[in-house]
């Protein structure tokens, strides 16, 4: 029996045991977490910022008291009157460790900063924003025709541009009075006209307005949110930027959320405030990067999956963590900004929500199928869109199936003993020679190999911190490659396998893939539990997959696109070899970059892309996974790395895959079994 209380930190999943009063910022130094500090843990600087989460977290198996930390102190106090710390942040320096507790670095409490990855894809759109400008010259007012200003506005804009049935919020009208005046009765006005309301006012300027107007496109995902800022004139990015979702805190996947909700009285409320906060702060981040006033960002889009969807509009996700997992709506939506607490932007700015699919397929997947149009495919196409909860379409012009696949956050670099979120310092690419076993690896912030000349006075300032997820995925695959690995995930010994590098670890083995413990940086290696974790997640994403191609009649797919800032990061050939996606030609699997992210761009510019994709969700057809067994069966056969019965004879033309064995029950061992090609 221990007294130390069990510290978790969030993003990154460290986790261990320390004495009741170990300060925050000791025990992340110790577990090898990403939290700042230049002051010496005096208090001064205010760069070990830290959220602690209170209530019950079932993900963890832990239940976070109030008096987890120590109490407010004075040296927070001060710096709280005098510089403010956000509510519910502590200073990590001072918030001592009095229970099990659950805590969150926050992007801008870590030296190294979280790489968001879905820029914006170039794309050709048809520009129809529904946030316009308008010039008109109106009326003056006159004793004998007794109209109001805004009357005469609307006579203005019905004879000048042809718009019927013009509205006004009543905050609006205050502001319409003295642009009217200060312009000598020309003004420029900005109107919202989409394809389910009539036309609203938005702003006045007066007399003529020369600047442009932005709209926003959010993929609010559930480890990482991300925004394009685009000119509503030409549709053109003028910038793309991203944080880390802060309700990761609460748990890393969806259902982890929906239990904190269920667990926690008002948590929903809880995670609803986070998100909101964090979207101001990502508006404003990104409008200070484009030089633009945030006042001038009059519309926003947004797609997200279901949990997140409910979230974000303040309802409770309840329902969506169980049977038969019914959405509040699943229609479209359009509201003001300021009803999601959007106090940056415009005051009468106006948000569109794409339309959710089903309960666990949401309006991230409906964006995938706006951008990437399988309903007008020829031939046969698989879209996947990587992430914690993986959305998956299949079909052609004729019909189109929809799944959502609980692959959890393990592609993401959660749950890896040396994981972490894409950063600089994370390898990120990986070589395994297959010969020598010596591995050689990239590293997020460079472009050199490790075993290039200059690699460690590149990778000086970053380090060599942990391993991402697209690292995660290579060098499993490398391992399979180069006979570290068997068919069923069983890590060899170094007897085994000929390599000093696999050490043993208890009962299993771990490849040790670079250790910097000489420098003072960590030893990264790849365990066994990794190895399970990889499988899981991949095993899910391929059933899924199968399953809707069994719903279609069909043995296989001409074409595999990966979709997702993940998927865009991915080596087909390391997805193949894993087992992730159905075997088909490399030439064949592609990447469509942040489809979800180029879908919320199409419906900011184009009016007409809102109704479409509103048609398109009716039609495709959704397969629930949860409740099908047949997934079940496709999940145990994707366990094997490729796969247990599947052939991939496509991927064996151009790989060997060793026939290794090592587990003891199967007869395996000795110097790693034989080759051979199979296909």
């Amino acid at each position: 029996m221990t007294d130390d209380a069990l510290v978790i930190f969030t993003p990154s999943g460290k986790r261990g045991r320390f004495a009741l009063g170990t300060p925050v910022l000791t025990a992340a130094r110790q577990l090898g977490v990403d939290l700042d500090s230049v002051c010496g843990g005096r208090g001064i600087c205010s760069k070990c910022q830290i959220t602690p989460g209170y209530g019950e977290f079932p993900k963890h198996g832990v239940h976070v008291a109030a008096d987890a930390l120590s109490e407010w102190n004075a040296v927070e106090d001060r710096y709280n009157r005098i510089r403010g710390l956000t509510q519910g942040r502590r200073l990590g320096c001072q918030a001592k460790v009095m229970g099990d507790v659950v805590i969150d670095v926050p992007p801008e409490s870590q030296v190294h900063r979280q790489v968001i990855r879905k820029s914006a894809t170039q794309r050709d759109i048809t520009m129809d924003p529904a946030t316009r400008t308008y010039y008109v010259e109106v009326a003056e007012p006159d004793m004998h025709e007794p109209t109001g200003d805004f009357q005469r506005l609307a006579d203005a804009l019905r004879g000048q541009w042809q718009i019927e049935g013009l509205s006004a919020d009543p905050r609006l009208l205050a502001r319409l009075q003295p642009a009217l005046r200060k312009g000598e009765w020309k003004v420029t006005v900005a109107i919202h006209h989409d394809h389910h309301s009539g036309p609203k006012i938005v702003d006045v300027w007066p007399g003529f307005f020369e600047d442009h107007l932005y709209g926003l496109a959010i993929d609010l995902g559930s480890t990482t949110i991300a925004a394009h800022l685009c000119d509503l004139t030409d549709g053109s990015v003028l910038a793309s930027s991203g944080l880390m979702n802060p309700q990761i805190r609460f748990g890393e996947d969806l259902m982890s959320r929906v239990s904190y909700a269920m667990m926690n009285p008002g948590g929903d409320k809880e995670m609803t405030r986070a998100v909101r906060t964090a979207l101001n702060d990502l508006a404003k981040s990104i409008a200070d990067e484009a030089k633009i006033d945030p006042r001038l960002i009059v519309e926003t889009v947004f797609v997200m999956n279901p949990v997140m969807h409910h979230l974000l509009l303040g309802i409770d996700p309840v329902e969506l963590g169980q049977a038969p997992f019914a959405l509040a709506t699943n229609e479209s939506l359009t509201l003001p900004a300021r009803d999601l607490d959007l106090s940056v932007l415009n005051d009468h700015a106006q948000v569109y929500i794409l339309p959710c699919i089903a309960g666990h397929v949401g309006a991230d997947c409906a964006a995938v199928a706006l951008s990437e149009e399988p309903n007008k495919s020829k031939d046969m196409v698989l879209i996947v869109d990587v992430g914690t909860n993986a959305e998956i379409l299949c079909g052609n012009e004729h019909r189109v199936l929809a799944c959502s696949s609980p692959t959890g956050p393990a592609f993401e670099g959660a749950q890896i003993s040396s994981g972490q979120r894409a950063a600089p310092g994370a390898i990120e690419r990986v070589e395994i020679d297959p010969v020598t076993k010596e591995p050689r690896f990239r590293v997020i912030g460079s472009d050199l190999w490790s075993d290039d000349p200059g690699f460690a006075a590149a990778t000086a300032g970053t380090g060599i911190t942990g391993i991402c997820g697209s690292g995660i995925i290579e060098v499993v695959a490398e391992m399979r490659m180069a006979g570290l690995l068997d068919a069923g995930g069983l890590i060899g010994s170094a007897e085994q396998a000929g390599t000093a590098r696999l050490i043993p670890t208890g009962r299993t083995n771990a490849y040790v893939l670079h250790d910097g413990s000489a420098e003072g940086g960590p030893r990264i290696t790849v365990t066994q539990g990794d190895i399970r974790a990889i499988q899981l997640a991949k095993s899910a994403l391929y059933a899924g997959a199968r399953l809707l191609m069994d719903e279609l009649g069909i043995d296989g797919v001409d074409r595999v696109i990966l979709a997702g800032a993940f998927g865009a990061h991915i080596s087909p050939k390391h997805a193949l070899v894993l087992g992730m996606i159905p075997d088909v030609p490399l030439d064949k699997v592609l990447s469509a970059g942040n489809a979800a992210g180029t879908g919320a761009r199409i419906a900011l510019c184009n009016v007409a892309a809102r109704q479409a994709i509103e048609d398109e969700v009716k039609r495709i057809h959704k397969v629930e996974t949860a409740i099908e067994p047949r997934f079940q069966e496709h999940f145990v056969a994707a366990n094997a790395i490729p796969h247990a019965t599947a052939p991939f004879s496509e991927l064996m033309k151009i790989v060997t895959l060793p026939e290794v064995s090592f587990n003891p029950a199967a007869g395996g061992g000795g110097e790693g079994g034989r080759r051979r090609r199979r296909g």
